[in-house]
């Protein structure tokens, strides 16, 4: 069996580094992981942890830092299966702070957007790319590429204390669902993940302490539902939702507690609304094109 590649941005803490110690501790699997996180000191002491690990120091906000990450894990392993679009922050700053009404305020310090959602953009823009260099290297009967991107719970529910990781979260889900179909077309799989309260490095101990023991979702949960995304197959969520193997793509999984349940997008406000949605999907569309080239091939063939 082919050794398996997995680039993980955020990887040398909290969940990207959890997720990489499930993959590097498999047995019916190899796995190279990339590393890929800002933090040199973790993202060392991260490798020593893990079988056939590399790491990549790397400004997820810069796109060349981001693209030398790419070039260098495809350098490496000459493939790439797996992407985790993992890192991400919370905003330090209140949003709303009061300014001195003689003067316009300051800009806000949008560096979680830039981390949660932009960097994502970039990860995904790049993923295909590289997976579908794996996929003409290697062919689709030995390559199942996948994109996994770190959504929140706050990306469904608002959180008003944090406005601007709240707005960043709900945008990787939908933009998981706009890019999907045309991903999957080109035989990548890819999800977003909304995790509830897991304690990682996200805040502080001290910070961590005003919720509520029973509010946490261990982060073994995050880990084997991401572990269960990557190996697709048929799939099941706490709610007796199933999901077969054929539809395992396209999914917004909110991870709680013990369990991940699957979240669908919101109802059309009416059927106008729904027709014209159909209308311009691009599922329709590639459909129609597919069934053009079956009519054109079927005619000359005649």
């Amino acid at each position: 069996m082919a050794k398996k590649v997995a680039f993980i941005t955020g990887g040398a803490s909290g969940m990207g580094l959890a997720v990489a110690q499930a993959l590097s501790s498999r047995t019916d699997e190899d796995w190279d992981l990339h590393i890929i996180d800002l933090n040199v000191e973790a993202g060392k002491k991260a490798i020593t942890s893990l079988k056939n690990a590399h790491f990549h120091q790397t400004n997820v906000t810069d796109y060349t830092s981001l693209t030398s990450a790419f070039e260098a894990a495809w350098s490496t392993s000459g493939r790439i299966d797996f992407v985790y679009a993992n890192a991400g922050i919370v905003e330090r700053d209140n949003f709303y702070e009061e300014h001195a009404l003689d003067s316009p305020p300051p800009p806000p310090n949008q560096l979680s957007i830039d981390i949660n959602f932009k960097a994502v953009v970039n990860t995904s823009w790049l993923a295909l790319h590289y997976f579908r260099k794996s996929l003409a290297k290697h062919g689709k009967e030995s390559s199942d590429p996948v994109l996994v991107m770190t959504a929140s719970c706050g990306g469904l529910y608002p959180s008003e204390f944090c406005p601007m990781y709240s707005g960043s979260k709900a945008a990787v889900i939908q933009f998981n669902r706009a890019i999907t179909v045309a991903y999957h077309h080109a035989g990548i799989r890819t999800f977003s993940t909304c995790p509830g309260t897991i304690r990682t490095g996200l805040l502080n101990p001290d910070e961590w302490k005003s919720f509520p023991e029973e509010y946490f979702t261990p982060i073994q949960t995050l880990v084997d539902t991401v572990v269960q995304l990557v190996e697709g197959g048929d799939i099941e969520d706490a709610k007796g939702n199933k999901v077969q193997a054929r539809d395992n793509w396209g999914l917004t999984v909110e991870v709680n507690g013990k369990s991940f349940y699957f979240r669908d997008g919101p109802e059309p406000c009416d059927k106008n609304m729904e027709s014209m949605m159909k209308h311009t999907s691009m599922e329709v569309q590639l459909k129609r094109i597919e069934k053009t080239k079956q009519e054109k091939a079927g005619t000359n063939g005649a």
